[in-house]
Order: C-alpha cells, then sequence, then structure tokens
C-alpha cells in the first residue's frame, strides 16, 4: 500500500479566519525522491520558516513524535512570539491528531515506511489556540483523507467546467 501513496497530494481547509487553517499534505515512501527531498527541507531551514519533526508531549522532554514520521513547515512566515507559539503549539499539535486520525480510520499505517509532510498555513492575527489546533486537525485529516482516496473524476469535470466563473478571495479583479 505504501508504494502507491508515494508523491500524492492533498489540501484541506479547517476552522474560520483569523483562527482557521490551511495544509498542504504530500505522502512519501521511504526510499522514494519524494522521501528524499522531504527530509532535505529540515536541513534548509530560513528566517521565520523553520521546519520541524511533529513531536506532541507536555513538555520538551517528554516529546514523542507522530508516527507515520510527518514533518511540517509554515507557509505564513512567524514574525512574533505569538504567531511562533501558536504555529509551532497548536498548529503542530493539531497536524499530530489529525495524522493520528487518518491512522485510527485506516487510511495511514502507523510505520515509518511513509512520511508525511505538511505546509500549514497559520493566519499571522490567530489569537484562539485551541481554534487553531482544531483547525489544523480537521485540515490534515482532509488532506491525507485527498491523498489516499483520491478526487472524484466528477469533481474535476465540474471545475473544468466552471472554469472561466471561478473565484479567489485573494483577487479582487474581474
Amino acid at each position: 500500500m505504501t508504494a502507491d501513496l508515494d508523491g500524492r497530494i492533498g489540501e484541506g481547509w479547517g476552522g474560520v479566519k483569523p483562527n482557521g487553517s490551511h495544509v498542504n499534505v504530500v505522502l512519501a515512501r521511504r526510499g522514494s525522491a519524494t522521501f528524499a527531498a522531504a527530509v532535505s527541507m529540515l536541513a534548509q531551514p530560513s528566517p521565520g520558516h523553520t521546519p520541524v519533526l511533529v513531536c506532541v508531549g507536555p513538555e520538551e522532554k517528554q516529546y514523542e513524535p507522530i508516527w507515520p514520521p510527518t514533518l511540517m513547515m509554515n507557509k505564513a512566515t512567524a514574525r512574533d512570539a505569538t504567531h511562533e507559539t501558536i504555529t509551532w503549539g497548536a498548529a503542530q499539535l493539531g497536524i499530530g491528531q489529525g495524522v493520528l486520525d487518518a491512522v485510527a480510520d485506516g487510511l495511514l499505517e502507523a510505520t515509518d515506511e511513509v512520511l508525511v509532510l505538511v505546509a500549514v498555513w497559520v493566519d499571522p492575527t490567530a489569537s484562539d489556540e485551541t481554534a487553531v489546533r482544531v483547525a489544523n486537525r480537521t485540515a490534515v485529516r482532509k488532506a491525507i483523507g485527498m491523498c489516499v482516496e483520491g478526487r472524484s473524476a466528477e469533481a474535476a469535470a465540474q471545475l473544468v467546467a466552471r472554469r472561466d466563473s471561478l473565484q479567489s478571495p485573494f483577487y479582487g479583479g474581474e
């Protein structure tokens, strides 16, 4: 099963802005080029963007990694202490819970044969840690579902049919 998942991509949204979250997920099989590219991300932090192995625990000395191993990278530059704490605290915990939900639902196995890569957007004005955690849990579970189960051909066809009337909340033109 893990070989079939290599390179699968999904996305998910959870919650409501500013405490909602958007994620992109890539699954990678150990030994693949996808896996190598994902792991190399750990060696390339930049100011405001720190890739981490998703770990949980009540305090640092009790951390344990999520299984399957999960790497997260923030898409929004962490600019202040609050945004950093919410990103690497609430969002990281929610990401871990979402991955474990996918394991509990039988979408992934708790093995090191598959790596889960999560690129996460947390709004710089987010303020509710619990809402951000829940949003990330929801978004990651949805994205992994898309990776594993795919997207229906009908949904893709409908998108093509609507291509001239598509919208984006970040586009104000006509």
